[in-house]
């Protein structure tokens, strides 16, 4: 009886089509789509993963990451001398103007890293000695700096090339991989004395307080007692990622905008489906009757519609995370737009198209249990 099931799916081409089609949309706009917004909050917080360390200190008022307010050299002092702290150490984030070879200007991000530990160093490096960054006037620059600061030279900006910040001379002296920033500013890494001499001198140089507790104390205890010792703003490493996060989504379109988008999928999906499949029952229910004229219970039958829906499903939901994998390998090289694809996101997929196939099914379900077998005989 599946099996004959099957073979009447199949037999309606256009239905059959219409279906997978439908539902085919429906799973690559929502997994496409899901894949794009995960992909932008990933590059929210790519200050986290490109300066590693388990205490971020920050002015009280900062809620997120790439808003950073400016804080007293002294404030250094005073975190190192919290209980409860092992070290910590002055980290620079600004974003500077350079001046390419053509003439024209390119906003970078500036790190300036303590001189002495490198804490905050850049994640991988691909070329040069990190060590080096202690020379006058060296920097490290990540692989979209060398992109956009190489317009307008005859070979792309290497080791030993230089380049200006602020109308002063930077030499290259290694290249590094950087998670990309949301804002697109290349990353360039340079000692933290350094990055105060590209810097415009203002009151308040010092942007991040680096932290690392002592043995034997938490991550989150040592942060609360940074906070109440300072009155500054303490995070882990994970609630600087969180914080972010939802400050992005109070304070942006981003997640309504994609949010619609997904919605979209999800409403047409059920529209496509439950109207095709209802469409299909209703021009099988002589067949359904004459199986039911011959014995076949109301269950079997409900089986075999949940058969044909999950069959549709099965092939849509494949069809659209397939297309969403190939348009993520496409558009990754390019790095525009992101596309981040957790293994949930898959999943979560699956359980929406799987919800969409029950539903549809439901509607033809019903019409069998109201079905009475005698009307294969009539007219």
């Amino acid at each position: 009886m599946y099996h004959l099931a099957l073979k009447m799916l199949l037999g309606d081409r256009a239905k059959y089509i219409m279906l997978v089609g439908g539902l085919t949309f429906a799973s690559l706009l929502m997994t496409q789509q899901s894949s794009v917004f995960f992909g932008l909050l990933s590059w929210t917080t790519s200050h986290l993963r490109n300066m590693r360390a388990a205490i971020w200190v920050v002015d009280a008022k900062v809620e997120q990451v790439n808003e950073i307010k400016a804080m007293r050299d002294t404030d250094v002092s005073r975190v190192r001398s919290v209980n409860g702290v092992a070290w910590a150490v002055p980290l620079f984030c600004s974003v500077l103007q350079s001046k390419l070879n053509d003439g024209n200007f390119k906003p970078i991000m500036v790190i300036g890293l303590d001189s002495t530990t490198l804490v905050g160093r850049p994640p991988t490096m691909l070329s040069g000695r990190l060590e080096n960054v202690r020379l006058p006037n060296s920097v490290i620059i990540d692989e979209l700096a060398v992109q956009r600061l190489s317009v307008g030279r005859t070979k792309p900006l290497g080791i030993g090339d230089t380049f200006e910040i602020n109308d002063k001379e930077a030499r290259v002296v290694g290249i590094c991989h950087a998670d990309r920033h949301f804002f697109g500013y290349p990353y360039v890494y340079t000692t933290y004395d350094q990055a105060l001499q590209f810097a415009p001198k203002t009151r308040k140089m010092l942007s991040v307080v680096l932290a690392e507790p002592t043995p034997g104390w938490s991550v989150e205890r040592a942060a609360r007692q940074i906070e109440k010792e300072t009155r500054l703003k303490a995070y882990t490493e994970e609630e600087f990622f969180w914080s972010t996060i939802w400050w992005y989504f109070r304070n942006t379109g981003i997640p309504m905008s994609f949010g619609t988008t997904i919605i979209l999928g999800f409403i047409v999906g059920v529209a496509v489906a439950g109207q095709t499949f209802y469409s299909f029952v209703l021009e099988n229910l002589r067949y359904l009757g004459a199986l039911k004229a011959m014995g076949a219970s109301n269950g079997l039958l409900s089986r075999m519609l949940m058969l044909q829906a999950l069959t549709v499903g099965l092939i849509g939901y494949g069809l659209g995370v397939g297309l969403s994998v190939m348009f993520g390998y496409a558009v990754l090289g390019k790095g525009q737009p992101p596309f981040m694809m957790p293994y949930q996101l898959p999943l979560f997929t699956l359980m929406v198209i799987l919800f969409i196939c029950i539903l549809a099914s439901l509607l033809g379900i019903r019409k069998i249990y109201k079905l009475e077998a005698a009307v294969v005989f009539r007219g």
